[in-house]
């Protein structure tokens, strides 16, 4: 199943500018303008966003400052035929925005290092300023997150779970492992929704769901911005979902604890998942670098979200069979 919401090819707003060579603190100016609206260059001095009225009005603004500045800009509405695809500047705009997410997972897991639930009175202070700020510029980057890049939900994740830490009076969330499973008889028979463009996380997550859950789950595939789901949906993966990232726990590690699936090969998929998903090297496993290679080069062969969770299928039916046959 897909979302038939998607149009079959977008409208995009370019900025075309030349700036004075003088003075350069201009020219970093409207750099940084730039990165604050989300635009991504598609070529020399051409910036992209998709077309709608706020991204129309930024860019207005923006020409504004850049004529007043002694530039010259234009802004124009366009539709890909030829050179780059729809998809391709898509995908400028989630590697830019994974690109932030992961600057500030760092930063998380950095405070995350040193929060404990019993500091000190000042030291919470401390940190809960710390994580206030984090939140603000997560926000910031969720506003121009166009596409639902994949690195949100590692964010939310790890957000929440030093919300909990730091929040007084209050016990920390549980990790994946001590939460209330529900098994999988309640969930049989359900539409499974995730985010279009799926990755490892979702690939792995719907190879789990199809195997182990529910061998007729169907899959639904939506662009995950202020998605409400219908009676019987579950989503995984993507914000607010039912499944996705709890504190630094994947989706798929979250899955196979919630639904008490105590099986050794699946645990040491869990941890190669984890590692290519989140990129902190937790578990240090050795088959991560190779199969994270094996994912990019069957999404890069495979458009269609449906092709790429059969292809996907297939890989982690072999893996599993590895780690279930080295464990025998």
């Amino acid at each position: 199943m897909t979302d038939e919401t998607s149009p079959s090819s977008d409208r995009w707003l370019l900025l075309i500018h030349q700036l004075p060579a003088k003075p350069a603190y201009f020219r970093v100016k409207i750099w940084r303008r730039l990165q604050r609206l989300g635009a991504v260059a598609v070529k020399n001095a051409v910036y992209a966003l998709p077309a709608n009225e706020q991204t129309q009005e930024d860019f207005e603004w923006l020409l504004k400052e850049i004529v007043e500045g002694g530039g010259e800009a234009m802004v124009c509405e366009a539709r890909l035929i030829d050179g780059l695809s729809d998809q391709e500047v898509r995908m400028l705009f989630n590697t830019a925005r994974d690109d932030d997410y992961e600057t500030l997972a760092k930063e998380a897991r950095l405070l995350t290092e040193t929060a404990v639930s019993d500091m000190a009175p000042a030291q919470k202070t401390e940190a809960r300023a710390k994580l206030a700020k984090l939140k603000a510029r997560a926000q910031e980057i969720v506003a121009i997150d166009f596409y639902g890049a994949n690195g949100r939900e590692p964010v939310d994740g790890l957000l929440t779970m030093l919300d909990a830490t730091l929040r007084e009076d209050q016990k920390m969330t549980p990790a994946p492992e001590e939460i209330i499973r529900p098994g999988t008889e309640a969930l049989k028979g359900r539409v499974w929704v995730t985010r279009q463009g799926v990755h490892v996380d979702r690939i792995a997550s719907g190879w789990l769901i199809r195997r182990f859950i529910d061998p007729d789950a169907r899959f639904k595939f939506v662009r995950g911005k202020d998605y409400t789901p219908a009676a019987g949906e579950l989503r995984f993966d993507m914000f607010e979902a039912e499944f996705t990232h709890e504190g630094d726990h994947c989706t798929f590690e979250v899955l196979l604890a919630r639904t008490a699936l105590a099986d050794q090969a699946l645990r040491a998929i869990s941890e190669i998942v984890h590692d290519i998903d989140l990129k902190d090297s937790k578990f240090g496993r050795e088959e991560a670098s190779g199969i994270a290679h094996l994912i990019t080069g069957l999404t890069s062969a495979n458009k269609t979200d449906e092709q790429r969770m059969a292809r996907g299928a297939a890989v982690f039916d072999d893996l599993y069979e590895y780690f279930r046959k080295k464990r025998d």
